[in-house]
């Protein structure tokens, strides 16, 4: 959805995985692990924890307590830079030397006024820093600030704008917190929307002549060996923001943090609130990058879809993806679509985008909230289930952005009709929330259980874009795959052992398993320990 924003060139393809995670792969892959049946836990356990957190569901917070351990697989739907939180933004203009804009919105260049200096505002005027706070993030409208002036749609969007001046920059500072967050709360892969600042700068520099379906391949030919000259250095820009990620969290000495083992791929993004033109040459270097650079593992599309451009140009965009997926077939695509509530556009406008979305290529759907108001929902629903196309769920954003939630969210019918689905965080900087929440709210709101959240947390590691072959049967969560099915050991025999050294997917999916397993051990351990004392 985001942003209105997001640097020795590399020319070999390589990729670039964290020590800490390669460490993981290899344990995984060389020592024997546990009987595959062990991992995958016996139906009696996950029982017995099924009714532990059902029982837990009855106190909000007892259930955040069994959550928040509960090991949650991927985080799909993760903007790098709604990701983070305004006071960690605050702080950094504070070190930049930014001053506090004259509406108090925002930030601004130095020099500064006597009362607007960030830094000084930071130590001395708590009030004023609150304000900011709500300003820069959806908190105090959450809370029923400023709720009866401003939708929550339309205070989201402008907290990009308003953050912007103290987040460029700082992108390693900004992996590095994404990174923190999410292994706190038991997740091992991020799959960020996130792209090197130089792709939308050469998108936006250059001029935009008009442009439509019948001339992308003309603008493509006379357009593209300008555009793919600049991939070594987009990778470059990679390169650096990760070392210095990789310096601040002490990875690969003693002091690494926990975030080190988080496994990070990218989705490289274009905006559909510009000009065509600009759309295209981004798309062009977004599938380019993809397809050059193994961290870079898809593509997407953001901004707000019911913005008058981004309606107007929706059928080009698909357009432009359906031309490039030609060209670069092993790209995978995640597309926002139907991020929509009935009243919020006109009804045209929500008879067909997510069809739309699917038919040109997308393998995931961000949001999918009006998927009951198209023209041929139901068909499309039976199509996504049969191709296996999923679709992220973002519940705090849905109701923030949407008004959509409870029963009024698609989130059911989607299970009903068998589409993958996986629960995620989208902005959960701006937002205020977490991955735990998110899982929280499917507990509260949507009536999820325990195995619910285990074959969505499965789920996520599955519909990942992470390369290599799955360790589960032909999408079947839960189900092993041939290399690692049998009876004993037989993730430890030979097939199963190169499978893992094979494939970064089957590793993750099998780290996923280890701590599925301990934590719903260490929860019936805790259980009964709780009734002893009782």
């Amino acid at each position: 959805m985001r942003p209105n924003h997001e640097r020795h060139p590399v020319t070999h393809r390589r990729a670039m995985v964290s020590l800490a995670l390669a460490g993981m792969a290899l344990a995984l892959a060389s020592a024997a692990p546990v009987a595959a049946r062990s991992l995958a836990g016996s139906a009696t356990r996950s029982a017995q924890v099924a009714a532990i957190m059902a029982k837990a569901a009855r106190d909000p917070g007892e259930l955040r307590l069994f959550l928040h351990r509960m090991p949650k697989g991927g985080d799909l739907h993760n903007h790098l830079s709604g990701a983070l939180y305004a006071e960690d933004m605050i702080a950094w203009a504070g070190t930049k030397g930014l001053c506090l804009s004259a509406d108090g919105s925002g930030f601004a260049a130095p020099p500064c006024a006597p009362d607007a200096d960030i830094a000084t505002l930071t130590r001395t005027e708590p009030a004023r820093y609150a304000r900011l706070v709500d300003s820069l993030s959806t908190r105090g409208w959450q809370n029923g600030v400023g709720a009866a002036v401003i939708s929550g749609h339309d205070q989201f969007f402008a907290t990009f704008d308003r953050f912007t001046p103290a987040l460029l920059g700082q992108e390693a500072e900004a992996m590095i917190a994404a990174r923190r967050q999410a292994a706190g709360e038991g997740l091992l892969y991020l799959e960020l929307d996130h792209n090197p600042p130089g792709l939308l700068e050469t998108a936006l520099a250059a001029p935009l002549p008009p442009l439509d379906s019948a001339s992308l391949a003309a603008f493509h030919a006379a357009e593209a060996p300008r555009l793919l000259a600049q991939v070594p250095a987009l990778r470059a820009q990679i390169d650096a923001e990760e070392a210095a990620a990789r310096t601040g969290m002490h990875c690969a000495t003693q002091q690494a943090e926990p975030g080190c083992g988080v496994a990070v791929h990218y989705l490289a993004w274009a905006l559909r609130d510009v000009a065509p033109a600009a759309v295209f040459r981004a798309l062009i270097l977004a599938f380019a990058l993809a397809e050059a650079d193994p961290r870079f593992v898809g593509v997407n599309i953001v901004q707000p879809e019911d913005w008058p451009v981004a309606r107007a140009d929706y059928d080009l965009h698909m357009a432009m993806f359906r031309f490039l997926a030609q060209r670069h077939p092993g790209v995978a695509i995640s597309m926002h679509a139907g991020e929509l509530a009935f009243g919020q556009v006109p009804p045209a406008d929500m008879r067909d985008h997510i069809a739309k979305a699917v038919a040109a290529g997308a393998r995931r759907i961000g949001h999918g909230v009006d998927i009951a108001f198209e023209d041929q929902g139901r068909e499309t629903l039976a199509q996504m289930a049969r191709q296996g196309v999923a679709v992220e769920i973002n519940l705090t954003s849905n109701a923030v952005i949407l008004g959509v939630k409870g029963p009024a969210h698609p989130l059911s019918l989607y299970r009903r009709h068998g589409v993958p689905v996986v629960l995620a965080t989208d902005d959960q900087g701006v937002l205020r929330t977490d991955i735990t929440n998110e899982f929280q709210r499917g507990v509260q709101e949507q009536g999820l259980t325990y195995g619910d959240l285990k074959a969505m947390a499965r789920a996520s590691l599955e519909y990942s874009f992470v390369p290599g072959a799955s360790l589960w049967r032909d999408r079947h969560v839960g189900q092993w795959a041939a290399p690692c099915s049998g009876t004993g050991q037989a993730a430890s025999a030979s097939p199963c052992r190169a499978l893992l050294a094979a494939s970064e997917k089957a590793r993750l999916q099998m780290a996923l398993e280890q701590r599925l397993e301990a934590f719903e051990d260490d929860a019936i351990k805790a259980a009964a320990m709780n009734n002893k004392k009782s």
